[in-house]
């Protein structure tokens, strides 16, 4: 039985250098080759590692539909629904003012009237020379069918005629606007004048609210006038007192143009016809609009979500997902609004659902491939 090396090794220590060179080294060469290509291997794997893109991580928000409603308090004035200034068409002494501060009247009451003899005594002359012109008219005429007169004096003479009776249709006229009556019913809101005053002819007299409709005046500014744009989505409620809260009432009419000072909208509002209600022009008062967000288009998003293009022209990064967290971003173009100064309102090609980039969308490509962020701990 041949004795193993190992042994014959222990019993002639000469034999210790052929057993390096013929078993140790060798299995140490062989581990060495073996590491060597592991290490490649891994290297490799890490060189393709660093030579893949890496996908941006994105913030994202999602779009949803507006909901509630948006309300806004603004302060008014109640008001008639006009006001004019009456004034007599002709001039004269006052000599009845029958117009107390604060009454109602109605239409077609006496407020006021001037001395009415000169119209008087201007209607009995009109009526004189109406008479004689037609008795000259009827001399000429029988005259002239005689042979006996021109019959061109005939015609100047009904010519006269027709001139006196066109004065007399004045003279009465005038007598008549020397009365001055209540055009509708409505409220005495100042006297212009004192009674027994000679005015001139169009002088304001008096001064009457028509109280038909009580408004109530409020000036909205110009960021927040498309809030009354659709009247299906608005609604207005007035406070006149601590009695009177949340009155119902309904739009009537808005001025086209701004006013001087603080580029506002007048609005008027009507209060309703409740026996419980006794408003007087000038009155303070409250009106709070509320608008149904749920029938305006839009979505309301912070304005880091919308970037602009190099000729200023808004749009969004919309998120499409092609995995469980990587997608692809699109551009997007919008049109941009704020309901109530504060906040931002995008409107475009979206849908509710989607999701946009919230922040950091201008450092994105379109068709960019990105996923979403996590957080700060997520595991790469």
């Amino acid at each position: 039985m041949p004795i193993p090396r190992h042994i014959r090794a222990a019993r002639n220590p000469g034999a210790k250098l052929s057993y390096w060179q013929d078993v140790v080294k060798p299995g140490l060469l062989g581990m060495m080759i073996l590491a060597s290509i592991a290490l490649c291997g891994m290297a490799a794997k890490a060189q393709e590692a660093d030579t893949a893109p890496a996908l941006r991580p994105v913030s994202l928000m999602t779009l949803e539909a507006q909901g509630g409603a948006l309300e806004r308090q603004f302060f008014g004035k109640v008001a008639a629904r006009q006001t004019v200034d009456l004034a007599f068409q002709v001039g004269g002494q006052i000599q009845r003012l029958d117009a107390p501060k604060g009454v109602y009247v109605e239409e077609g009451q006496l407020l006021a009237e001037l001395d009415l003899e000169p119209f008087r005594r201007a209607v009995t002359r009109a009526e004189l020379s109406l008479e004689q012109a037609e008795r000259t008219v009827a001399r000429l005429d029988t005259l002239a069918d005689q042979n006996v007169g021109s019959r061109v004096q005939a015609e100047d003479a009904e010519t006269q005629a027709a001139l006196a009776e066109v004065q007399l249709r004045e003279a009465r006229d005038a007598l008549r606007d020397a009365t001055l009556r209540a055009p509708f019913d409505g409220l005495v809101a100042n006297r212009l004048v004192a009674n027994f005053n000679t005015v001139s002819p169009g002088q304001p007299i008096l001064r009457l609210h028509d109280m038909s409709e009580v408004w109530i005046e409020i000036d909205i500014p110009e960021r927040l006038f498309d809030l009354i744009e659709d009247p299906r989505a608005v609604g207005f409620t007035a406070t006149l007192s601590d009695r009177n809260a949340d009155i119902p009432v309904e739009l009537r009419e808005f001025t086209a143009e701004t006013n001087g000072v603080g580029q506002t909208y007048t609005v008027s509002v009507a209060l309703p016809d409740r026996a419980d209600l006794n408003p007087i022009p000038g009155q303070s008062a409250s009106v709070v609009v509320r608008v149904d967000q749920t029938l305006r288009p839009g979505f309301v998003v912070p304005a880091s979500a919308v970037m602009f293009d190099a000729d200023a022209r808004p749009y969004v990064m919309v998120f499409s997902p092609t995995g469980a967290d990587e997608g692809q971003v699109a551009r997007v173009p919008v049109t941009l609004s704020s309901v109530d100064g504060t906040t931002l309102q995008i409107d475009g090609d979206l849908q509710a659902g989607q999701e946009i980039v919230l922040s950091g969308g201008h450092l994105l490509q379109d068709g960019q491939s990105v996923r979403r962020f996590l957080g700060f701990n997520e595991i790469n």
